[in-house]
């Protein structure tokens, strides 16, 4: 993948109007979650804006395949496929959908101090928690769940057997699953990231974090973990059995800005950085070579970068803002 010093005029921008929850492609199309409900397919003038979550806000959205799935301020869980199909999954009355992980067909979510997991064969299944969660992530493998909480995360099989705690003091946020599933990661409410070696519970600490991480994206083979809340994209080496122990994390995309959101390309050493100012860059982790996607805005309210994502194949990266500007980039071939 040769990267060259600009790639700015390869970016198809657009203004949606509402605030950019989430980005995905399904069935090639890009696809922006909106604040105000809606999705929005293609760009902003041959694109299609469907309604999923009248008078709502959506909260929280996961891609599984060529569906996305939505969760909002209504209560509902709602997935879309890439023809406008709209199935209600759930409705939670009188809650807010804290939490949203899809995978396979399965779907999971929390409201309140509840989980629930839908199995792709539409079986339901609940879990009290210790608190509230803002973090759910499938493992990469099998119908097994990771749920952030106060006081650390839980395991959970949905049909068999009793969840496992792993405790650690304090706030978890989110959390993600290494892709070969041996580790667990949560980000803290103290700027602070804390891990687990999945199988014996041993404890990763990452610390020194300037504000809270709240974007993570794994490399496509497993070996690293970009993450934000700082100056720069922190990358994480996880390659040995030890997880980021004893090794130092690398500094990418080094600006004058917060980095905001995180994706790692899906095969390539490569990683999207979105920042608080509008800024978007990518950054090789071969050789630390940078190329400038999108300017910084010079309107700098509510330009922060709050969605990015990469097609299945690496050729185009949708991004989204909170002031409702959003774009798609198409990687020049060759």
């Amino acid at each position: 993948m040769a990267l060259s010093a600009t790639l700015t005029d390869q970016v198809e921008a657009m203004g949606l109007g509402e605030p950019v929850a989430f980005a995905a492609f399904l069935g090639g199309s890009a696809v922006f979650a909106l604040a105000d409900g809606t999705l929005q397919f293609g760009d902003g003038v041959e694109g299609r804006r469907i309604p999923v979550h009248a008078d709502a806000a959506i909260l929280v959205a996961a891609r599984d395949g060529d569906r996305l799935v939505t969760g909002g301020d209504d209560g509902r869980v709602v997935a879309t496929d890439a023809n406008g199909g709209v199935e209600v999954i759930v409705e939670e009355k009188g809650k807010w959908i804290d939490a949203l992980a899809a995978h396979g067909g399965a779907v999971a979510w929390t409201a309140g101090k509840t989980a629930r997991a839908r199995s792709a064969k539409g079986e339901v299944k609940s879990l009290d928690l210790p608190s509230s969660s803002r973090g759910l992530a499938f493992f990469p493998k099998g119908y097994r769940l990771a749920i952030a909480h106060y006081g650390g995360a839980t395991l959970w099989f949905p049909n068999a057997g009793n969840p496992e705690t792993l405790a650690w003091a304090g706030s978890h946020l989110d959390v993600t699953i290494s892709p070969d599933g041996r580790f667990l990661v949560t980000s803290m409410q103290e700027n602070a990231l804390h891990g687990w070696r999945v199988a014996d519970g041993k404890h990763m600490r990452m610390a020194g974090y300037p504000g809270k991480t709240r974007s993570f994206s794994w490399s496509h083979d497993g070996k690293w973990l970009a993450t934000s809340g700082a100056d720069a994209c922190i990358v994480w080496p996880f390659s040995g059995k030890e997880g980021p122990m004893g090794q130092a994390p690398r500094e990418c995309g080094v600006h004058s800005a917060v980095v905001t959101r995180v994706a790692f390309h899906p095969a390539a050493l490569v990683v999207a950085m979105g920042y608080d100012d509008g800024l978007i860059m990518l950054t090789r982790l071969t050789d630390g070579s940078e190329i400038l996607v999108r300017h910084p805005a010079q309107d700098r309210d509510s330009v922060r970068i709050s969605a990015l994502a990469w097609d299945a194949k690496g050729a185009r990266l949708a991004f989204g803002a909170e002031n409702g500007n959003a774009g798609v980039l198409t990687l020049p071939k060759g």
